[in-house]
């Protein structure tokens, strides 16, 4: 519920912990908190991204949409919102999105240390058959040959036969970003097993394919749900 006298900001990240829906500052829509990303002021005047929605003090919600905060960034809209003259870097809308590889590439780091990570195209081929993956990694610069051989056995495991169906494939980082995760060169594939890790990673990816592929017309919710972690390429950075 929105329990705050500012539609525009809310009252802090501990005050306002139960909140689950905010506005947006660029589309005046109510979303869900997932759909959104917080924006605060740094104690120098800066406007940052508040990815973990911990940074103290109060925050404006914008949607995770790369298109969204390059709006707001062209509107004046955080010094609007938060009543005061800013600094708002004009490349926020691309800053916002490199945090969010940092993240997701952080996420796989942690998989990958807990052991929820395998790599390399046989590697990942025998854990497929074995039936112990939980999503597939592909580089977004990958052939695509490989990658076609590797989701036809995840379908054929998976028992899925629908066409339509996906089997789910994580395909946001390039392979240099892969190597960085992993801690190897020439990562291309990759596999995620079960875990609490892999749930991170998974929930991370998402919200940079969110970022990424919806727009401001308010489909930020059904670009997710049409377009999720799934063998799709998405603009890397």
């Amino acid at each position: 519920m929105l329990a705050f006298a500012d539609p525009d900001l809310d009252n802090g990240p501990r005050t306002d912990r139960s909140a689950t829906m905010r506005m947006c500052a660029v589309m005046r829509q109510v979303r869900p908190i997932d759909e959104l990303i917080r924006f605060v002021v740094s104690p120098q005047g800066e406007v940052v991204p508040d990815l973990k929605r911990k940074l103290p003090g109060r925050g404006l919600w914008v949607s995770a949409s790369h298109q969204a905060v390059a709006e707001a960034v062209r509107r004046n809209q955080f010094s609007k919102g938060f009543k005061r003259d800013l600094r708002v870097a004009p490349t926020l809308a691309a800053d916002t999105e490199r945090l969010l590889v940092r993240s997701v590439i952080d996420a796989l780091a942690m998989a990958a240390k807990a052991g929820q990570v395998v790599s390399g195209f046989s590697k990942v081929e025998g854990a497929l058959e074995q039936g112990h993956v939980e999503a597939l990694i592909h580089a977004s610069d990958g052939a695509m040959d490989g990658i076609r051989k590797l989701d036809a056995i995840a379908r054929q495991n998976a028992g899925i036969n629908d066409e339509s169906r996906k089997f789910p494939a994580v395909t946001v980082l390039t392979s240099e970003q892969l190597d960085l995760a992993l801690g190897r060169s020439n990562v291309i594939h990759a596999a995620l097993l079960a875990g609490p890790a892999s749930k991170t990673l998974l929930s991370r990816s998402l919200v940079l394919v969110r970022y990424r592929m919806a727009d401001d017309d308010g489909t930020a919710g059904n670009a997710a749900k049409n377009s999720p972690i799934q063998t799709v390429r998405t603009r890397t950075t």
